[in-house]
């Protein structure tokens, strides 16, 4: 993995938003299910929200900037899609709309259900 990748994810894990901090809280530690979560991780050219590299699958939280940028998200969708990852998208609002238990219900169901290493 290249250094600036690394630099980058850094960076954005030093600014998450209060949405992906909340959203962390719930996901750290293997605390949702038993699965083991990644945040701000570097895959190829993208650094995304959260990666569970076990379900495969990768979660998105999208705010305000991403009206703007839906062909971006649309490029960066394909390219993790065609290198075996599922993608989830959940607005952050979300998180603080009292949507958090729901949002995690859906990661979990993502991920169909407990780890089974969690077991």
């Amino acid at each position: 993995m290249a250094s600036a990748e690394v630099a980058r994810a850094r960076r954005l894990r030093a600014a998450q938003t209060q949405s992906e901090g909340r959203l962390w809280g719930e996901l750290r530690g293997r605390r949702l299910g038993g699965w083991k979560w990644r945040r701000q991780a570097p895959i190829g050219p993208f650094v995304v929200d959260f990666y569970c590299p076990s379900a495969c699958l990768v979660v998105e939280l999208d705010g305000p900037q991403h009206q703007d940028q839906a062909d971006y998200d649309a490029r960066r969708t394909r390219f993790l899609e065609r290198h075996g990852l599922r993608v989830i998208r959940f607005d952050s609002d979300g998180v603080w709309g009292g949507a958090l238990d729901h949002i995690c219900m859906s990661i979990l169901s993502a991920c169909e259900g407990p780890s089974p290493a969690g077991r």
